[in-house]
């Protein structure tokens, strides 16, 4: 079923269903949204064989350049372990490359490669497609609003 009419059925099963106490829980309501688009960016991504965590990875790699694996692991909320495969895969794909520090010897400096840089642009193109709809919701005012909201709420994790 294309997305456009599943995302119609999907909608009048959302106008018959009473979320109940759920709904006073901005986890589940936040949950749901993301839910949702990660569903549709991994349906629109699925000619690039992505898994869970390597688009975010990467993204953040090219934002922090000589980011160090641990502090990869840390902001994206994914295992140790679960991060050096994710850099394992990257750099197989030759989208980042793993150093050494040059502020510490004991830990590993990331950094994206040019066809890592060339498959972000596409990804977060592909991205912005799929965000369209649902950012349409909010108003030009409401956007930085709405951002510092989440960003406001994030931080209470890590203080």
């Amino acid at each position: 079923m294309p997305t456009s009419e599943r995302k119609m059925a999907e909608g009048e099963a959302q106008r018959r269903l009473q979320l109940g106490r759920l709904g006073d829980y901005v986890g589940f309501r936040m949950r749901r949204v993301q839910n949702q688009l990660s569903a549709d960016f991994a349906a629109a991504t699925a000619h690039y064989g992505i898994r869970a965590g390597l688009f975010s990875s990467l993204a953040l790699i090219e934002a922090n350049p000589g980011i160090s694996q641990q502090e990869l692991s840390s902001t994206v909320g994914l295992d140790k372990s679960i991060t050096v495969q994710i850099v394992d895969e990257l750099e197989k794909r030759g989208w980042a490359k793993r150093g050494r520090s040059t502020v510490d010897r004991r830990r590993h400096s990331l950094t994206v490669q040019p066809k890592g840089k060339k498959t972000l642009d596409e990804l977060f193109a592909i991205m912005v497609d799929v965000e369209s709809e649902v950012l349409a919701q909010l108003s030009p005012e409401e956007r930085p609003l709405f951002d510092a909201a989440l960003d406001r709420m994030y931080t209470v994790f890590h203080r």
